[in-house]
């Protein structure tokens, strides 16, 4: 059953949310979800108020967690990796980007490499 209501929205946002919280503490996940314009959220999760297009609020609350899991898996790589005595795979994790690159919408763009774009490196 998909969503319908403005009230059937809040409550899948305000399921999201919760669940993040015991995964990733509540000040994490209430920081990422407060970063999403057009929610306003309660200190225990729940989704008050909505503005705009709740697929779009949805997205936004996704790409949030995303952009997270980028830098949990590059903290907890670099202890492992340190362990090795080259420290080549420790350098691998140092830099790498803390954020995936945002999705673009028209992905058939052609892409340059790193060698062309002047060093590889983006925001």
């Amino acid at each position: 059953m998909q969503p319908q209501s403005e009230s059937d929205y809040k409550k899948l946002l305000t399921d999201v949310i919760q669940k993040q919280m015991v995964i990733l503490g509540p000040s994490i996940t209430l920081a990422k979800a407060r970063n999403v314009k057009g929610l306003t959220v309660a200190d225990d999760g729940t989704v008050v108020n909505i503005q705009g297009q709740p697929q779009e609020l949805i997205q936004g609350l996704i790409d949030q967690f995303v952009q997270l899991s980028g830098l949990i898996v590059k903290k907890t790589m670099e202890p492992l990796l340190s362990a090795y005595p080259d420290g080549n795979a420790e350098a691998l994790v140092q830099n790498a980007p803390a954020q995936p690159p945002p999705a673009s919408p028209t992905a058939q763009q052609p892409t340059q490499s790193a060698n062309e774009s002047g060093g590889g490196q983006t925001k």
